[in-house]
């Protein structure tokens, strides 16, 4: 019996509901949206502008001419609002009092990626969205071949870089030569190499170290790489311009040419001696010389090779 009272009510509610809608829809149906009764909410956290109440109230006139609430189609123009590359979500209602409210939620970047001479956005889901003609926002660049099945990987670096105060002072910008992933730095010309997107924190943690121990004590111009992509270790490779790196490098030459190298000479018959027991040694005999007309230069002899 309890069921069938439950069943009931909500039956009875429905029925109200929709009366009151049907109502609404009658009284309101032939009012006109005005500017007035337009309310534009933009939900996101981080503040962008690739949309704004301009742009979201001039769509909903051209969905509408007549101005009409009962002209309305609310799922159609929510679909348009959605359809915009900058937009995440949209959500469009009426009101029982005749105001249309749109509650949107725009894209926000997380880094710029630049690919075949192309720049596009990239959200933390790992979407694609065009960059706009009046508003750039500020967010990581990254260059090279990156792959879309890397996209949230590389979203989650950069979020990382941007929460620590420490990486968001020393990298820039993000590129990709083959495989192989490189921070780009603020300070000097070198590149911070760290391979693939695993053990990010592992790898940045073993850079801040470097830098904390070794390099604030140093020229940052004296390198061109440091790479931390190998487990437990950093490589360093020293900038050939850099005047302070000419007595190491050349130290470094010089320890390479003392390194014995095996040198292989190409024998040839008159350097080289026979063994004994070897086969009997070949005597060159000089051939007698022909006689040659006058007023000609006598020809060096040839020589025979006999076998005693």
């Amino acid at each position: 019996m309890k069921n069938k009272y439950r069943i009931l009510k909500i039956a009875i509610t429905v029925i109200i509901l929709g009366f009151l809608l049907s109502f609404s829809l009658k009284k309101f149906g032939g009012q006109k949206i005005t500017d007035n009764k337009i309310s534009v909410k933009m939900n996101e956290k981080t503040p962008v502008y690739f949309i704004d109440e301009k742009d979201i109230r001039e769509i909903v006139n051209k969905e509408n001419p007549s101005r009409k609430v009962g002209d309305l189609n609310i799922p159609e123009l929510e679909k348009k609002i959605n359809a915009l590359p900058a937009v995440d979500s949209a959500n469009v209602y009426l009101n029982l009092n005749g105001k249309l409210n749109l509650d949107i939620k725009q894209r926000v970047p997380v880094f710029r990626l630049n690919y075949k001479g192309k720049d596009f956005y990239v959200d933390e889901k790992g979407i694609e969205f065009p960059i706009s003609r009046t508003y750039s926002h500020p967010c990581m660049l990254v260059t090279g071949d990156v792959k879309k099945d890397e996209y949230e990987k590389l979203a989650e670096l950069v979020d990382k870089i941007d929460k620590d105060d420490f990486s968001k002072k020393y990298f820039i910008g993000i590129s990709k030569y083959k495989d192989s992933y490189n921070l780009l730095t603020s300070e000097g010309i070198y590149r911070v190499e760290i391979g693939d997107l695993d053990n990010i924190e592992l790898k940045v943690k073993g850079f801040k170290t470097f830098v904390e121990k070794y390099l604030v004590f140093q020229d940052p111009q004296k390198y061109n790489m440091v790479s931390v992509k190998y487990q437990n270790q950093i490589v360093t490779t020293l900038n050939p311009y850099f005047k302070e790196n000419d007595s190491i490098l050349k130290a470094g030459h010089k320890d390479l040419a003392k390194t014995p190298v095996a040198v292989v000479k190409k024998a040839s018959s008159t350097s080289l001696k026979p063994k004994e027991n070897t086969k009997p040694k070949a005597v060159v005999k000089p051939k007698e010389k022909k006689k040659t007309p006058e007023k000609k230069t006598a020809t060096k002899p040839k020589a025979k090779i006999k076998i005693e």
